[in-house]
């Protein structure tokens, strides 16, 4: 699916998986700012996610590829994006923002599992020019 190969952070784990998706999702930006971003309008996202861990779960996974596809696909797929209740007035879904949200809903889910991996970073690629890489501080 990607054409790019992405910078991968450096880090001591055993196991590093790597999860490419896409979604088409409509939003706007409410602010004089954002220029035609402020109209509403499309994007066919594509989203890469790194999760690494030193422990697999009891089917040798250290994360399912699917519920990975439930957390993401699953949750902005033909959606406007402005609708969900992450996205807020103070919150607007960016890119930037969009990369900070995804890893948070895939760091909380982690956080529940048995092996406990770590979401390392979140690519939110909203154009075929323009990307986001999210890398919460420190991480790796």
């Amino acid at each position: 699916m990607l054409t790019q190969y992405y910078p991968h952070p450096q880090h001591n784990y055993a196991y590093e998986l790597n999860k490419d998706m896409n979604f088409s999702a409509a939003h706007f930006i409410p602010d004089v700012t954002a220029g035609n971003c402020a109209n509403m309008h499309g994007h066919t996202y594509i989203v890469n996610v790194t999760i690494a861990g030193d422990e697999l779960d009891d089917t040798g996974f250290l994360v399912n590829f699917q519920t990975l596809k439930e957390l993401v696909h699953k949750r902005y797929d033909h959606r406007i994006l402005n609708d969900l209740e992450e996205f807020s007035a103070e919150h607007f879904p960016t890119t930037e923002v969009m990369a900070q949200t995804i890893w948070q809903r895939i760091e909380a889910h982690l956080s529940t599992t048995q092996n406990r991996p770590h979401c390392l970073q979140v690519l939110v690629r909203e154009t075929p020019t323009s990307y986001v890489m999210y890398r919460p501080k420190g991480e790796a």
